[in-house]
């Protein structure tokens, strides 16, 4: 923001000096400047909600919706992270450095996960211009070695441009026990779920606790809140009685329920009569081979309705009964905010954008998921497995997914799910837009073909800013996205022309109706993409992309194929990675410090995240604490990393000392002293020695042993998870087991009580701690 020059003038005394506040006053919105509420919703596919003809109702989004417009051709990227940057400022997902998830970041120009700050969000402007402006809940726009409290808060929310944050920094969080970070520093969840606790309802009392001590002091001044709950990203968490109004709804199947979704779709005006519904699985059932003949990776397939059993039936629809009344409990706790924004006459003058990030998640595979962190560990889920835990689905003690056959009716009528750029199903996607005061539609439909880069630019427009040249020192980059605002008044204007996408390995350009894309698995690691298929599609008159035209239009194959590498280089597009999920979240990455052997933490410390927590993954490692018990029932958590969805915690009960290690919530492996510690000063140790790797999960394997002082008092053989405990959340702690208990044994947080916790080594340079326990004590007992 340019320096106003200062008017007045300063003689020796004041009394004859003449003053101007104008260079020193905060910036000012013009007079009736609109509020902005973008509300991005996660993994909810085109055809999930019923403001989009879906099963799922949602009153809210609705109401939204009818006093507006509905979009029925949107567009992102397929993914969380890279929708989310091009949400905020207008550039495409690789421009801006983000190419996929902030977790899978990679060293290149345009993977790297940082956001650049020649690319200024929406936020940063309007700061400038005096807007108050609020963050609340999803960010996953951080670096995943940038999210803990010694990282530089450049890119946390507050470091781009928002004055407030109250959310959560991964990519998903338990919705019982979230990872919350209020401003710049980490807090508790200010309830349990036992008390009704849920964060979709702290997410809307926050926002309204935002604006409101704002509009105490200056009732005219406008805001732009992003607001993003977690829902319907896994783990599919709500309250049973939500769950049960949806009884029975899902029983007839996937199939079934696409036929009356689309239908619903049509009624609405929301796609042509003639649209066709894609197939169950539109590039045939697993097999060996590809296309061409040779070996290739076959694409997830969805299990058709009638080839389950009656058991896997009940399973799937209850799956689909927890995600429906998880949406459906989010958009209740929305409406408190729209409820709070009219009551308190804002709505009328407040432009509000509904989006979804990406299509429908098919992350539950073909048998969905009691526990979605199984996916990230590559460990298929097994029907037996889910069956044992069906009334369990959206407890806390879930952290569940539906299967990838609702992902496919979710996205009705088009192939695929999120991850999946080249395929509607991934990147079509529900757009609502209303203002009351600025839009005269009133619910109807625009079919233009836009893509979420074309947000921002309608925003500006919208509120009469010229994005600046310079913002906060940085040249701004161009933006890349165009104004749809005058497709609010006129329906026939044209949408975007071309868009760019690439994705896990898939690529696909869209240009002038015509959309060229790769058939090729995203995270299948196969690689060869010399050997890619590419296939075309007409989606002015084939929107589900039933029709493959390649053989009829070579030459506008070869056209598109040619625009898809131009703007890879324009946008940074390149390499293409394929790698699988655990291949990709393993990958070596910045860290706060150099590795080590040996990682100290302390008693009442912040949470370690994941991402940058000592990483003991298939390897010995050796947890040592010192302690004082001041009473012989001295009880607590010592040591825990991870939660409900796996992890291991090292804990006091009855006087005796205990190790669990949970192994992706399937396999609770316990190991407990037979015997109560005295009261007095120890050293408590559990010692794991790997001794091999269970060949079907890749898990490692070995004998743990616990130690009090020097003497060993307990072990058992165990085995380890392949991969992260989580994405982010449930991270590493000491003296407490925040968010989700590792253990049923006890109920978190479990804080340690009558003693003290001086230290905790974990040792993973996997030598064995008889060789090294004086070593240990010493460092222990050292000031």
């Amino acid at each position: 923001m340019a320096q106003q020059r200062w008017n007045g003038r300063v003689a020796v005394d004041i009394r004859d000096s003449e003053p101007d506040w104008a260079p020193f006053m905060q910036p000012r919105a013009p007079q009736g400047a609109p509020n902005v509420l973008m509300i991005v919703w996660d993994d909810v596919g085109y055809g999930a909600m019923d403001v989009f003809g879906g099963p799922i109702e949602t009153p809210t989004m609705r109401r939204i919706a009818d006093s507006g417009l509905r979009y029925s051709n949107f567009h992102t990227t397929a993914l969380c992270s890279p929708t989310r940057s091009t949400l905020l400022n207008g550039r495409n997902a690789t421009s801006n450095d983000m190419a996929c998830i902030t977790e899978a970041a990679a060293g290149f120009p345009g993977f790297s996960a940082r956001i650049p700050f020649e690319n200024g969000t929406i936020a940063e402007v309007l700061n400038e211009q005096g807007w108050n402006t609020y963050a609340v809940g999803k960010w996953h726009l951080t670096p995943g070695d940038e999210i803990d409290l010694s990282a530089w808060k450049g890119r946390w929310p507050l470091g781009r441009g928002f004055e407030r944050f109250y959310g959560f920094l991964g990519g998903e969080t338990n919705q019982w026990y979230p990872d919350l970070v209020y401003d710049n520093h980490q807090v508790e969840p200010p309830g349990q779920p036992e008390d009704g606790y849920h964060l979709s309802a702290d997410l809307a009392d926050r926002g309204i606790e935002f604006v409101r001590d704002a509009k105490a002091v200056a009732p005219d001044k406008p805001f732009f809140m992003y607001f993003c709950p977690g829902a319907g990203h896994a783990p599919h968490h709500v309250f049973k009685e939500w769950s049960d109004r949806y009884a029975g709804r899902f029983d007839d199947g996937y199939e079934a329920i696409r036929e009356r979704i689309l239908a619903e779709q049509k009624r609405l005006g929301l796609l042509p009569a003639d649209v066709e519904l894609s197939p169950i699985n539109p590039h045939g059932e697993p097999d060996a081979t590809g296309p061409d003949g040779e070996p290739w990776p076959a694409l997830d397939a969805v299990r058709p309705w009638d080839s389950l059993s009656d058991d896997e039936r009940r399973l799937f629809a209850r799956m689909a009964e927890v995600y429906a009344g998880f949406l459906s409990y989010t958009d209740e706790q929305i409406g408190r905010l729209i409820d709070y924004l009219e009551d308190s006459g804002q709505l009328e003058n407040t432009i509000v954008i509904v989006v979804s990030d990406n299509g429908a998640s098919g992350e539950g595979g073909p048998n969905g998921s009691f526990n979605e962190n199984k996916f990230f560990n590559n460990v298929p889920d097994t029907i037996e497995a889910n069956l044992a835990r069906l009334d369990e689905l959206g407890a806390p003690t879930s952290y569940n997914h539906y299967t990838n056959g609702w992902a496919w009716a979710f996205d009705t009528p088009f192939p695929y799910w999120k991850r999946f750029a080249g395929y509607e199903g991934g990147v079509a996607d529900p757009l609502i837009v209303a203002w009351p005061k600025g839009i005269a539609a009133r619910g109807e439909v625009r079919d233009q073909y836009l893509h979420a880069v074309d947000v921002v630019p309608t925003l500006y427009e919208l509120l009469g800013i010229d994005p600046p040249a310079v913002l906060r020192g940085y040249t701004q980059s161009p933006i890349e996205g165009d104004s749809f605002a005058a497709s609010f008044a006129d329906a026939a204007v044209p949408g975007r022309e071309t868009q760019f996408y690439s994705m896990l390995g898939m690529r696909a350009l869209y240009h002038d109706g015509w959309l060229a894309t790769t058939l090729h698995p995203p995270l299948s690691g196969w690689s060869n993409f010399d050997r890619d298929v590419w296939e075309l599609y007409d989606l002015r008159t084939d929107r589900s992309q039933m029709h493959d035209v390649a053989a009829e239009h070579p030459a506008r194959l070869e056209e598109l194929k040619g625009l898809w590498f131009y703007y890879a280089g324009v946008y940074k597009g390149l390499p293409l990675d394929d790698r699988s999920a655990l291949e990709i979240m393993s990958s070596p990455r910045p860290q706060p410090s150099e590795p080590r052997d040996r990682y100290v933490y302390y008693a009442d410390c912040a949470d370690v995240p994941e991402s940058v927590a000592v990483n003991v993954r298939r390897r010995s490692y050796t947890i040592a604490a010192g302690v004082t018990i001041d009473q012989a029932e001295a009880h607590g958590v010592v040591f825990a990393h991870g939660g409900v969805a796996g992890g291991h915690s090292l804990y006091l009960k009855d006087g005796r000392l205990h190790y669990v290690y949970n192994w992706l919530g399937e396999r609770i492996q316990s190991v407990s002293a037979p015997d109560p510690i005295a009261p007095g000063a120890h050293v408590l140790t559990a010692e794991f020695s790997k001794t091999g790797d269970d060949p079907a999960t890749k898990s490692a394997t070995g004998t743990l042993t616990l130690y009090v002082d020097t003497v060993a008092v307990a072990d058992a053989e165990i085995m380890t998870q392949p991969g992260t405990f989580s994405l982010v959340g449930d991270g590493l702690c000491v003296g407490r087991d925040s968010g989700s208990a590792v253990s049923a044994d006890y109920r978190a947080p479990f804080p340690f009580v009558d003693g003290a916790i001086e230290r905790v080594i974990v040792d993973v340079s996997g030598d064995h701690f008889v060789d090294h326990e004086q070593q240990v004590l010493a460092y222990i007992a050292r000031d």
